[in-house]
């Protein structure tokens, strides 16, 4: 099977997949479908594992090519064909995708067992879609709905700017062709020139809205509103990770435009801290995943926008495994707490679901950046490829470590208050195989409080380390949390860097300084283990210091807590002026212009017009003869005028 082959049955698979489970809902159950769904991704994922090693076995000058399966818009101008750029950035993206999208679907077909929507989250593939139906998956609660609205919209206008900046690219170069486009950029734009800046900047704007960076970020916390497969889905191996992607992608264009590039790095760096402060005082638990992953994206962001093309593809890979690695061991912690997922109502779950606590533990020291855990070493290669350009740079570098040293902090923050401490009443109940939630209400009759236990007594399979197929997916998220950082060891043939050099042939040279890598490696770790400390210090050691801290600083708790006040700023200067608008041209332009000038006045024309008709049907049949008569005669005399 050639190449070619293969690399198109990395879509066909889900496709399938999709119509099969369309056709045959009659017939299959939540479970099969599920199955069916996960057979399809894996699928997948073997196709592209194929390609990948059929991509290998061609010389290094042969690995960045484009299969074409039709032309769909031949003119003379225009040659646009439906077909695929194939190379090892493309490779690692596909391999990333379908890997950990197998695993995220084979622990929903159980976590969604009892879900009597389960179809809907199998098979989409269309990310702005995706992001509005899968957030709005439980589409008769509210606050779920508005969240997958609120998604739509801002990639909506992140579509646009994407539109935009591609519009601007293809006028200038005549090709919608990926690889025509960038062999011909550098001739038809001047370096750092307007035309090519705004292009860049408006891929950003794509790129930022996907990935939720500062300001379209406010999308991505509200969609934690979805099943917790959905975040994985989400926030781990597709939607959030595509403006990586992208800019990657484009980076023979970010680099003629050195100042677009600029921009996105800091953009990037700014993202990190800020939503590193915020998940510092989250006490939703999937809230403060949220915000750690459009932290980590920031690092991403700003590694490939400085040239450090390689390091922000490894971040991504170790990304994936370990947040869809700490998104599903919530799941188990918020399932056991029937759906609660406040870190203040929960505790001691650490003995009574020792499976997730390990999972948690594995994916927090990852995302920790401590050794010898993947993220410390993608964190590391990162930060190594910012500060090793020195000049304005070394901001970037101080701020990549202030964020690492917040996110440790949070992550066992987070696993502390969940797992350690006093063993809450769910915790508790887990110990008897029991899982409720105590709710309070009111009796209707004397209104004293009463107190009634609820959720899913006797709900297992909830539980992700008592269901086989989520406790597999979550082992081996925790072996690659684990083991993941061997892809990008230094000065070794099978590498990362060395697999991706086909696809950034041509890119800017970075400067290398083994110093600062070796003192990198050990202050990164001193870093990670420094806010671990930090954090057991404030919640275990000294419990109610957190509050103190709190007391001391009401300013900075107030900005965090308040998400520095993103969502109003944009209601007040994007959302209530154009409802006001709209109000406006409802009320005023629709009624009065519409109704009463158009609508108003086409009544009275038609009114006008058929009292005239009826003026004249007056039943006298001489009268019709005459008129009959009449108009002959006048059609006639006509016809003869014109011989």
């Amino acid at each position: 099977m050639s190449i070619n082959t293969t690399a198109w049955l990395v879509l066909a698979f889900p496709l399938a997949g999709t119509i099969l489970i369309a056709l045959g809902r009659p017939i299959l159950s939540g479970r099969k479908a599920g199955v069916l769904g996960t057979l399809a991704i894996f699928l997948s994922f073997l196709s592209a594992l194929v390609t990948c090693l059929k991509l290998e076995d061609r010389p290094e000058e042969s690995r960045q090519f484009v299969v074409s399966l039709w032309d769909y818009a031949v003119t003379s101008d225009l040659n646009a064909k439906f077909s695929i750029l194939i190379d090892p950035l493309a490779m690692v993206m596909i391999l990333v995708v379908t890997g950990v999208s197998t695993l995220i679907h084979l622990y929903a077909t159980g976590y969604m067992a009892s879900d009597k929507g389960i179809f809907l989250i199998i098979g989409w593939g269309l990310v702005g879609a995706a992001s509005y139906l899968l957030i709005s998956f439980w589409y008769r609660r509210k606050t779920a709905t508005k969240a997958g609205i609120k998604a739509f919209v801002i990639n909506v206008v992140g579509d646009v700017g994407l539109v935009l900046g591609a519009i601007i690219i293809i006028n200038q170069t005549g090709t919608v062709d990926l690889l025509g486009s960038f062999a011909k950029a550098p001739q038809v734009f001047s370096h750092d020139g307007t035309t090519i800046v705004a292009g860049c900047l408006l891929l950003l704007v794509g790129a930022f809205a996907k990935s939720a960076q500062v300001p379209f970020h406010t999308w991505l916390p509200d969609a934690m509103e979805g099943p917790t497969p959905v975040s994985a889905l989400i926030h781990a191996a597709t939607m959030v990770t595509a403006g990586v992607y992208l800019i990657a992608r484009m980076h023979p264009l970010f680099e003629i435009a050195p100042t677009a590039a600029n921009t996105g790095a800091v953009i990037g760096c700014l993202t990190l801290v800020i939503a590193a402060t915020i998940a510092i005082v989250v006490t939703d638990l999937k809230r403060v995943i949220a915000y750690s992953t459009m932290s980590q994206i920031g690092y991403m962001i700003m590694a490939v926008c400085v040239g450090g093309y390689a390091a922000g593809m490894f971040h991504l890979i170790t990304h994936a495994f370990f947040k869809a690695l700490l998104f599903m061991a919530a799941g188990s912690v918020i399932s056991a707490m029937a759906g609660e997922q406040n870190l203040n109502r929960m505790g001691g779950f650490r003995k009574s679901m020792p499976i997730t606590y390990a999972c948690f533990i594995v994916g927090g020291l990852a995302l920790s950046g401590i050794p010898p855990f993947s993220g410390y070493f993608s964190k590391d290669d990162i930060l190594y490829v910012v500060g090793a350009q020195g000049g304005w740079h070394w901001a970037l570098y101080a701020a990549g470590y202030a964020g690492a040293l917040l996110t440790a902090i949070y992550t066992f923050r987070m696993i502390f208050r969940a797992f350690h401490g006093e063993p809450c009443e769910e915790a508790k109940s887990l110990e008897s195989g029991r899982i409720f939630h105590a709710e309070e209400h009111r009796n209707p009759g004397d209104g004293t409080l009463e107190t009634t236990e609820v959720g899913y007594p006797g709900a297992k399979h909830h539980i992700a380390e008592r269901t086989a197929g989520m406790a597999i997916s979550m082992f081996l998220l925790a072996v690659l949390a684990t083991v993941g950082g061997v892809i990008q060891l230094p000065d070794v043939s099978w590498g990362l860097d060395r697999f991706l050099e086909p696809s950034f042939v041509g890119a800017k040279v970075l400067p290398t300084n083994h110093a600062l890598e070796i003192f990198g490696l050990v202050f990164g770790a001193l870093i990670g283990l420094s806010g671990i400390a930090t954090a057991w210090f404030i919640w275990i050691k000294r419990p109610g210091m957190s509050a103190r801290i709190e007391q001391r600083l009401p300013a900075a708790h107030r900005l965090f807590v308040n998400k520095w006040f993103f969502d109003e700023a944009i209601n007040a200067v994007f959302v209530k002026p154009f409802a006001a608008i709209g109000r406006f041209g409802e009320r005023t332009f629709d009624r009065v212009v519409i109704d009463s000038a158009i609508t108003g006045g086409s009544l009275s024309l038609v009114r006008i017009s058929s009292a005239a008709v009826r003026s004249l049907q007056n039943g006298m049949l001489r009268g019709y003869i005459a008129a009959v008569v009449v108009g002959t005669t006048f059609v006639t005399l006509y016809f003869l005028l014109q011989s």
